[in-house]
């Protein structure tokens, strides 16, 4: 089995940011990343401490959301860069991982 090198993302956000449409154009029309997917999370809470979760009472929705996406490293990179302007500080993380690309 062949295996390629690949850096794996995650944004952290929560609905309220607004910011979920943008960053998946982003990534889909103007970086053209690989492997992009949009988590909805049931509950969270970040750095501020404030518990957004999900409830029979919620009118409206606050919960978190994850984007996640892969590709080359060298173009991860370049699109890291580009995040910077929209997404806060602490709320990226990255790491290396493998992609299966067949025999």
């Amino acid at each position: 089995m062949r295996q390629t090198e690949v850096t794996l993302v995650r944004i952290y956000l929560t609905e309220g940011d607004h910011q979920l449409r943008k960053l998946l154009d982003f990534l889909h029309r103007d970086e053209q990343v690989r492997g992009v997917t949009a988590f909805r999370g049931i509950a969270g809470f970040g750095r501020s401490g404030k518990a957004h979760e999900a409830s029979l009472l919620d009118i409206s929705m606050d919960l978190p959301l994850v984007i996640e996406f892969f590709d080359q490293p060298e173009r991860v990179e370049k699109v890291l860069h580009d995040l910077n302007q929209w997404v806060e500080p602490g709320h990226v993380v990255s790491w290396s991982a493998h992609v299966n690309m067949g025999e």
